[in-house]
């Protein structure tokens, strides 16, 4: 019985830490009122007894070593557990991974955030693969659970492997012909992320997945650098927690008016995958996403293929030459003007 402890600390992360693969469902009630329910290790979902028309998902600990997206969430779950600030929407906080989170590692087996979007489906053969489709069934269980034509939203937090020449960035999934909203740049911007990356493909993300099958606003959202417990400076994330607490708390948030000048915008120009053992790049570890490169410069190279820049300027976003074999090694993204289908 772990209720009580939680009821009188708040502190769902360790409760998950100590679970790491399965936690027995409970709920309460709060004093004021809100519902508090435990799905599984890292699930917990939030209802007030008077709830605005969001349905909010906010997601950590995918990928276990990105330290400090998981504390923003930990210390928003003990706010809410606490009473220290109390909810104006249903939301659901999800830590994704808790073994790899335990191990300080981007994951056990498989990439998790590889998983999503039926991926998973007919896999059993490691914990990740197993808790992709948990993951999913428990955000279709929240988004569903309520009347259609409530809006919905995921942001799924997130540090990155390299440093990158802007320091937050979100990546906007596909939305399938349907266009980009300024409002959720407006709300990025607000977070204190002004480079959006738009992609132009579906995706196996846990982010691409609510987007897809739900209609949710959604974004990956990088935080940052990868950093241990501990050694995050919180105060570089002082944007992006004002924000969302205001989106979880109050029952709308008002940003600046639209103004294309405050972001920089890039799109998808090309995935490389990882297809034989001897792949390599030509630069440093120490070069950081959104590095820019001259036409015909060397990208990677794969075996017996080698890639070259095709556009001046061509950038490297997520740059991995140790995934596993087919999977993507490197994003490559070109510059984005506001256009038509921004709405």
């Amino acid at each position: 019985m772990y209720l009580d402890t939680l009821k009188q600390t708040g502190d769902f992360l360790t409760l998950t830490r100590n679970n790491e693969f399965s936690l027995a469902a409970e709920q309460f009630t709060l004093s004021n009122g809100t519902l508090v329910e435990v799905k599984d290790t890292g699930v917990i979902q939030f209802t007030p007894a008077s709830y605005g028309d969001k349905d909010i998902v906010l997601s950590s600990a995918v990928h276990g070593n990105e330290t400090a997206p998981i504390e923003i969430c930990d210390a928003f779950i003990q706010d809410v557990i606490l009473e220290r600030i109390e909810l104006a929407h249903r939301v659901l906080f999800i830590f994704g991974n808790p073994k790899s989170i335990n191990i300080a590692e981007r994951f056990v087996d498989e990439n998790l955030n590889r998983l999503f979007n039926g991926a998973h489906e007919n896999r059993t053969d490691n914990p990740e693969q197993i808790r992709a489709a948990k993951l999913e069934s428990y955000v279709r269980d929240f988004f569903t659970s309520v009347p259609e034509g409530r809006y919905r939203c995921h942001y799924d937090l997130h540090t990155a492997i390299r440093g990158s020449k802007n320091e937050k960035f979100a990546v906007y999934p596909f939305l399938h012909g349907k266009p980009w909203k300024k409002s959720q740049l407006q709300f990025m911007l607000a977070c204190g992320v002004n480079t959006i990356l738009m992609m132009r493909s579906a995706a196996t993300t846990f982010s691409y997945f609510s987007s897809f099958q739900f209609g949710a606003d959604a974004f990956t959202v990088e935080l940052g650098q990868v950093k241990p417990f501990g050694q995050n400076d919180m105060s570089r994330f002082r944007a992006v927690k004002q924000t969302l607490k205001a989106l979880i708390s109050q029952e709308s948030v008002k940003y600046d008016e639209f103004n294309a000048g405050d972001f920089e915008l890039f799109q998808v120009h090309r995935t490389i995958n990882r297809t034989c053992e001897a792949f390599s790049f030509p630069f440093p570890d120490s070069a950081v996403n959104f590095t820019g490169f001259a036409k015909g410069e060397l990208l990677a190279t794969d075996g017996d293929t080698d890639y070259f820049a095709e556009v001046e300027g061509e950038a490297i976003i997520f740059p991995n030459a140790k995934v596993a074999l087919g999977q993507r090694a490197l994003l490559t993204v070109v510059p984005l003007e506001v256009d038509e289908n921004f709405v």
